[in-house]
């Protein structure tokens, strides 16, 4: 495994002596715009390893994408190589449809400390809850950013992530175009809870065998694929292309959807994701 090869990956030549937060930012950045949020392995029939060789070659060498075990998992050996002061935390993921977190941890995100700041870094919770810049780990503080508005709030050791929802604008969806999440009072999504208890990769092991067998997750469920643009996001689940531009107008994201056929999704996932399977995809 060899930085230079990740760099490539990402599409970064800028300097990288010193581990401070501009470099961070800088990686950070590329890695989210190169590297998908995707479970299309699930859909293939292709086992998900979750150790770091495996993971390397899957997404450096073969040009794939990983979910947040895998994409977090690179990111912070890639960090450690660089010096970064750094260490893996374990989330649970916030269900809309169950208004509640899940009980077993099912997220990795990492926690990097600065010259005694410490800041949150995630780079695989996937679609438009995606923090585009690390983010400094303080209680109740709004901290702006291109998707939206982030803000941790703590309670008792245990931290609450969240983002401000816009309204997004579907030009599709009818002959009248049609807003959706209309904000107001508690337009707050929330995205996951977390403590600061350092963990390893190895305490995500059971996680990465249930999920790739438990027929009731999400990940079970629809093929998806995600990535970071220089304005928004697209994200493919199942046949599905939605391409999403960040402040279309004031407080408002714009949103294309299209639905594909079974040949399109190939060639999107090429065009679009830079991602050519090996197996075939079954959305």
């Amino acid at each position: 495994m060899n930085i230079q090869e990740y760099f490539g990956r990402i599409s970064y030549n800028k300097p990288h002596k010193d581990a401070d937060l501009q470099t961070l930012t800088a990686i950070f950045q590329h890695h989210i715009q190169a590297i998908p949020f995707e479970n299309l392995s699930m859909h293939c029939g292709e086992p998900i390893e979750l150790d770091l060789q495996s993971t390397y070659n899957k997404i450096v060498r073969k040009k794939r994408g990983g979910w947040c075990l895998e994409s977090n998992h690179l990111l912070f050996w890639a960090l450690q190589e660089l010096g970064y002061d750094i260490c893996i935390l374990g989330g649970n993921s916030y269900e809309p449809a169950e208004r509640a977190y899940t009980a077993e941890m099912n997220h990795i995100l990492l926690k990097v400390v600065i010259q005694g700041n410490s800041y949150i870094v995630d780079a695989a919770f996937g679609g438009a809850y995606q923090m585009w810049q690390p983010l400094r780990l303080i209680s109740g503080k709004d901290q702006p950013q291109v998707p939206g508005i982030f803000r941790f709030m703590e309670d008792n050791g245990t931290w609450y992530f969240e983002k401000v929802k816009r309204k997004h604008y579907i030009p599709e969806q009818s002959e009248t175009p049609y807003f959706t999440d209309t904000p107001g009072v508690g337009n707050i999504r929330k995205i996951y809870r977390f403590t600061l208890e350092p963990r390893h990769i190895n305490d995500f092991q059971e996680l990465n065998k249930y999920l790739q067998v438990s027929p009731d997750n999400i990940l079970q469920k629809k093929s998806l694929c995600s990535l970071q643009t220089t304005e928004g996001l697209i994200a493919l689940v199942g046949w599905t292309l939605t391409e999403m531009k960040y402040n279309y107008t004031e407080d408002t994201d714009l949103v294309h959807i299209t639905t594909l056929t079974d040949e399109e999704v190939e060639k999107t996932l090429k065009d679009k994701f830079n991602i050519v399977l090996e197996n075939k995809l079954v959305p």
